[in-house]
């Protein structure tokens, strides 16, 4: 079946600590979170690394680690750095081009190949970028099995 990740905002570490008790991972749908969360089976790692290496162009070396906020044994919750998504919120059509085309060439590395699904992944990261500035939160994803 594989991993689920449910990326939302949060206005700081112990409100999105509380997150995953407040309701099951499986009743989690697009606004329980406050933020229109989304779903994917991309990796968070993966969304730092294609933000940082196909915008920023940061050596995928250099990508830095998630903030880890709670560990349960049925799920954890991770902090991304503002730093993924940023750099969203001030690039236009041509540089999400740019970055999905840089990431679909970047070897040994996870999540999408394809330029155009990282080019669509990364618009709906620029939506969710927006709407994390617009409510002042920051960005987690809770992971579970």
């Amino acid at each position: 079946m594989g991993v689920t990740y449910k990326y939302f905002g949060a206005p700081d570490g112990a409100t999105a600590a509380r997150v995953p008790i407040s309701m099951r991972p499986e009743e989690l749908g697009g606004d329980e979170l406050g933020m229109n969360g989304m779903f994917t089976k991309i990796k968070p790692e993966t969304i730092a690394a294609m933000v940082l290496t196909g915008i920023q162009g940061m050596p995928l070396y250099k990508v830095p680690p998630l903030e880890l906020v709670v560990l349960h044994p049925d799920y954890a919750v991770v902090k991304l750095p503002m730093t993924v998504v940023d750099p969203l919120r001030g690039i236009g059509e041509e540089s999400v081009g740019a970055a999905a085309f840089i990431w679909s060439t970047v070897p040994d590395r996870g999540g999408p190949r394809d330029a155009y699904n990282v080019y669509q992944l990364l618009h709906e990261w620029q939506d969710f970028s927006h709407r994390l500035h617009e409510a002042g939160h920051q960005p987690y994803c809770l992971v579970w099995p």
